[in-house]
């Protein structure tokens, strides 16, 4: 049973993409800040010199295996500040309620199935666990947690193992773990709607940067104008800092609008700051601002450097800058081909309805199924959900995930063929 309906009639605010004003989010937020255990909201702009918004929030009661410390982006200094507690929203609810020390009450669909794939079968509708991409493929005996979701493409109820839906994900003892759990596909929203559309751009999004990251194909690279408003007002402010900027428009099946961008620090020439922003939008200028602000966020994270999982910073220093770089040069080509921000086409409407139709019409080209899990919560008034779309490739996340679509094109690549060749687009 389908338990949200999508509201065709909504629409965005002028000017936006959003349905509430950022005034209004704030408010939400701050009604259900100390809920989900956040104990700190910080403004971290100011510990770079680019001057980007980032803010950066504390949730101490992260389950175990979880990070605590979250941060957001944005234009402003609001939109960073909702962004950033959006994040601990989302990453709170996506815990299983067992896990969970803010909430224990589970959400609408948590109902624990434990069983296998093959006896599933025969009564259910499950989700072959195979097709989300196994480190080592699993036998069909083997048994495992199962929730409910249900599939915008199919419109259907679905069976989803539980470790594509929750993280962290700690299984009992007797239960198989088919992979390190991840974030990819969390969103939240100020309605179900935008929380729908935002993770299902974000499982676009991976699947382009983890076959453009495993075969160095990068896409053309975008010069911006000052005639394209915001894009360009925050590349500035990165070339400005004698930061340059790659901004790249990933190669995608979808065609969804999916951009890159990479920096280069030349005047600190650390190569813990050889970081990188990615966003996917139906509108090309959103992408882009999306890449660009989530780039100055991964710049505050390193320097911030208050996150648990931020080993990576040891790791590039002791690597030096001029290695790094190499490894990653890819994405520091100034002889690749390049496009202008008007020549993407933006296919972007009015109502988030008709933007998720449109998204789920792209994803149909690739996938059979686009499962959403709602994991909203009644106390909650942020809709939250996990968006999951069997066989969209996850391997710039978890190097031991490697799909089908990412093996074809190395394969095609080292032939010396075109991306996308065999499939005429």
């Amino acid at each position: 049973m389908r338990l949200f309906t999508l509201d065709r009639s909504l629409r965005y605010l002028n000017g936006t993409y959003r349905v509430l004003s950022e005034e209004e989010s704030l408010l939400r937020i701050r009604s259900v800040q100390s809920k989900v255990g956040v104990t700190r909201v910080a403004q971290i702009t100011d510990l770079d010199r680019i001057g980007i918004p980032v803010h950066s929030v504390t949730r101490p009661s992260a389950a175990k295996g979880a990070v605590s410390v979250y941060s957001g982006k944005g234009v402003s200094d609001e939109q960073s500040r909702i962004s950033a507690v959006m994040e601990a929203v989302e990453r709170c609810l996506g815990e299983t309620s067992r896990d969970n020390l803010d909430i224990k009450e589970p959400h609408i669909r948590e109902e624990w199935i434990v069983d296998s794939y093959s006896h599933l079968e025969e009564f259910e509708n499950p989700v072959d666990p195979n097709e989300l991409i196994l480190p080592q493929p699993l036998s069909p005996e083997s048994p495992i947690e199962w929730v409910r979701g249900w599939d915008l493409l199919a419109d259907e109820d679905v069976l989803v193992p539980a470790n594509a839906v929750y993280h962290p994900y700690n299984p009992p003892p007797s239960v198989f773990r088919l992979f390190r759990s991840d974030t990819n596909g969390f969103a939240a929203g100020n309605s179900i709607e935008e929380a729908i559309l935002h993770g299902l751009l974000e499982v676009v999004e991976r699947d382009a940067y983890s076959i453009a990251e495993g075969t160095r194909e990068t896409g053309s690279r975008i010069v911006l104008d000052p005639s394209d408003g915001t894009p360009y007002t925050l590349f500035k402010k990165f070339t400005d800092a004698m930061v340059d900027v790659y901004l790249w428009n990933l190669p995608s099946e979808t065609g969804i609008p999916t951009i890159l961008a990479a920096l280069d620090d030349r005047a600190l020439r650390d190569p813990a700051l050889l970081v990188i922003g990615a966003g996917a939008h139906l509108d090309p200028a959103v992408a882009v601002t999306r890449a660009l602000t989530e780039a100055a966020q991964s710049r505050l994270i390193q320097i911030h450097g208050a996150r648990e999982d931020t080993l990576r910073e040891e790791v590039m220093r002791r690597a030096g800058y001029t290695t790094v770089k190499r490894i990653n040069r890819h994405w520091y080509n100034k002889r690749a081909e390049t496009i202008t921000l008007p020549e993407i086409a933006n296919c972007a409407e009015r109502k988030p309805y008709e933007n998720i139709r449109i998204v789920l019409d792209r994803i149909a080209r690739i996938a059979s199924r686009a499962i959403i899990v709602n994991l909203t919560r009644e106390k909650i008034e942020i809709p939250v959900i996990r968006a999951i779309v069997p066989g969209l490739e996850v391997s710039a996340l978890d190097s031991t995930r490697i799909g089908e679509r990412v093996r074809e094109e190395m394969k095609r690549r080292r032939r010396g063929g075109h991306l996308w060749a065999k499939r005429g687009g």
